[in-house]
């Protein structure tokens, strides 16, 4: 986590990474969607991250990107704690560190009931309990050691990797938007993955982050903190379609996907959140999208290249962010996932 006094260059310009969240949606094909991140590492973008929803899915697809590329940081942001288990991610990210060169961040996360029990079909129990759990048995795992493990939601006695573990294991980052999960990042991860988070939300949630890291007998500025960012860039209209990708994108997270972007918000004094919400709910999404318009610029960057590069340093310059992750909106085109990487490539 950075500070306030290093938040920016001596020139003025915002030092935050960049790094960019590989779009789900838009490409055709697995070899387009790595593709991005080829495009990424030549742009000198810092790490690619890959969401894992219901398309395809994240190993395989980290696993071909880090083939192809030789620089550039690969990233889960994030894999969930309950379709895999705590064994099987470490086993994952052992080799997924072997296969990128030792350029692999494993991130973790509960997500939501909407999405484990909905579509996984298993019980959302404890979600904080078991992601603290899931970091320590993986920690372990990374070790070569024999895992012994007796905790609330996982009992484990035998387990050990049949390879070398990595001579350097990867870090571990945790997403969370609620004090609690932002606490637990601090407390025993590597790393935090910020969603839907305006930049005063991100200095609020630095307490907790700091909090944790105290419980945890360490400094914040030990813990890793990168913002998954919504982007969009669109020209020739005066970046009127990057305006409607973002403001749908957030509108769909906020209305459809559970409570816990909803409240994120509101705890960060968005109370219109909750009216898009139940909008959504009830069906009316066009009144939903309405309602985050007006205040989706305090979350998420659009417009114009110009105008979306300034948008992009504010969010850099925020002094707790050490990388910001450029996200691709969900709704977004091969040509808009073009226009925007392109557009808010690091500067050389």
């Amino acid at each position: 986590m950075t500070t306030d006094s290093d938040a920016t260059d001596a020139d003025g310009t915002a030092d935050a990474d960049l790094g960019v969240h590989l779009p789900v949606a838009a490409q055709p094909s697995l070899d387009d969607l790595v593709g991005v991140g080829v495009h990424a590492e030549a742009l000198g973008y810092e790490r690619a991250w890959l969401p894992e929803t219901w398309g395809r899915d994240a190993v395989t697809t980290l696993a071909l990107l880090a083939e192809r590329t030789a620089e550039i940081g690969i990233g889960s942001s994030l894999l969930n704690v309950y379709s895999r288990s705590p064994a099987l991610l470490g086993e994952t990210a052992a080799t997924l560190q072997e296969a990128s060169g030792g350029r692999f961040r494993l991130g973790l996360g509960p997500s939501g009931p909407a999405v484990i029990e909905g579509w996984h079909g298993v019980d959302f129990d404890r979600p904080l309990r078991r992601t603290r759990e899931s970091v320590e048995i993986v920690r372990q795992v990374l070790a070569g050691d024999v895992v012994r493990y007796d905790g609330d939601c996982f009992e484990l006695d035998g387990f050990r990797l049949r390879c070398a573990p990595p001579e350097t294991p990867p870090p571990i980052d945790v997403g969370g938007m609620g004090p609690k999960a932002v606490e637990l990042a601090g407390r025993f991860a590597d790393g935090w993955h910020a969603l839907m988070c305006s930049p005063d939300g991100l200095q609020s949630r630095a307490e907790d982050l700091e909090r944790g890291a105290s419980l945890g007998d360490r400094s914040a500025d030990d813990v890793r903190v990168t913002l998954v960012l919504p982007c969009a860039v669109s020209e020739g209209d005066g970046g009127d379609r990057a305006h409607e990708l973002v403001t749908e994108h957030v509108a769909f997270y906020v209305g459809g996907m559970g409570t816990f972007y909803r409240d994120a918000l509101v705890r960060q004094g968005y109370d219109a959140a909750h009216d898009a919400h139940v909008a959504w709910g009830a069906g009316d999404r066009e009144h939903a999208v309405e309602i985050v318009r007006g205040f989706v610029d305090d979350l998420a960057v659009w417009g114009t290249p110009e105008a979306a590069r300034a948008a992009l340093d504010r969010f850099c310059a925020v002094g707790v962010v050490d990388e910001v992750a450029v996200a691709l909106p969900r709704g977004a085109t091969d040509d808009d996932v073009a226009a925007t990487v392109d557009a808010l490539a690091p500067r050389a």
